[in-house]
Order: C-alpha cells, then sequence, then structure tokens
C-alpha cells in the first residue's frame, strides 16, 4: 500500500513540476500559429509568404497574387497550357498572365491540405517572373515545398512523384522509334 502511494505522488510531483515541451510549430510566431490564426486571405498569404521567404530561392513578388474560389470546371477551363500529367482532382492553379491563384471549391482555410494548394500555387507566383524550359518544370520545386510545409503541420503530401519528375523533364511524351 505504502509502495502505490509513492508512485501516485511521485507521478503527480512529475506532472506538476517538470516543464513539457511545445508541441513543434505550435509556438506564437510559427508558420502553424501563423496559418490556423489567419483571419482573412490577405494574412494567411502573409503568413505562407514569410513561411516561403525562409525556405524558397525565389524572392516575394512586389504584388500578392489575386485569389479566387472557383468550380472545378472553372480552374479547368483556364488550366490550358499549364496542364500537368498528373491524374486526380484539380485543386488549384496559378495564372501567371492574370497573376491570379483559383482554388477549387470546396476549400478550407482550416485545413492544413487545403491550405497547402495555396502554399504550392504562392510558390508558382513567385517563380513566374523567372525562366522555366517548359510550365511543368516549376511543378517539382513547388511540391517540394509544399511537401516541407505539410510535414511541419504533422501531414504528408499523397502525390504521384514519379509523374511530376516526368513532367518536370518537360520532354515530348510521344515518341515513338520509327
Amino acid at each position: 500500500m505504502h509502495r502505490s502511494s509513492f508512485a501516485v505522488a511521485l507521478a503527480a510531483a512529475l506532472i506538476a513540476f517538470c516543464p513539457t515541451l511545445p508541441r513543434a510549430g505550435n509556438e506564437p510566431g510559427s508558420s502553424v500559429a501563423g496559418w490556423q490564426h489567419a483571419d482573412s486571405m490577405a494574412t494567411l498569404i502573409s503568413s505562407l509568404d514569410a513561411w516561403l521567404d525562409a525556405r524558397s530561392d525565389w524572392p516575394r513578388r512586389d504584388v500578392a497574387p489575386r485569389v479566387r474560389l472557383v468550380s472545378e470546371w472553372q480552374a479547368a477551363a483556364r488550366q490550358g497550357a499549364t496542364a500537368s500529367f498528373q491524374r486526380g482532382r484539380l485543386r488549384g492553379l496559378y495564372d501567371p498572365d492574370r497573376s491570379e491563384i483559383l482554388l477549387v471549391r470546396p476549400w478550407d482555410p482550416r485545413k492544413a491540405v487545403d491550405v497547402a494548394v495555396l502554399l504550392h500555387e504562392l510558390a508558382h507566383h513567385r517563380q513566374a517572373p523567372h525562366h522555366w524550359y517548359c510550365p511543368a518544370a516549376q511543378e517539382l520545386p513547388a511540391y517540394r515545398l509544399q511537401e516541407r510545409w505539410l510535414s511541419e503541420q504533422g501531414y504528408s503530401l499523397d502525390v504521384n512523384w514519379l509523374a511530376v519528375v516526368l513532367d518536370a523533364g518537360c520532354t515530348p511524351r510521344d515518341i515513338h522509334p520509327e
């Protein structure tokens, strides 16, 4: 009986007097706290831009992109030359001619996987002034940033890496021997 009382007292003391470490990414000012507490799209973009400033080689643009929520068919109609050979649901795209990000509904600023789509498109906004051999060459670095951000939030990115790498190579797809 005395032994169990001691164990309970020891456990209570450890709980009361031993500091716990905060969970990574939840400190004030971190990307987690920043995006989770954004009260507007402008604040959310600012938080993601700060994250990209620290982890990307592309500088922030002078003017933020316009962001619109659209249906999947509206986004697909605008996809055009930036179309990837990726398969799956279209979640967002960046239109460099209009400096506009289209996020496909449903899109929720409280969900990390949805916010990661915005981050991916913000990476494209930063890439736009630079030369790329083909539009698909921008995808691999944008997906890598998206993957890193999601990892910091405790999520993983579900993407067909083989397709991304093949697309980024900018090679013609219908090469047939004669």
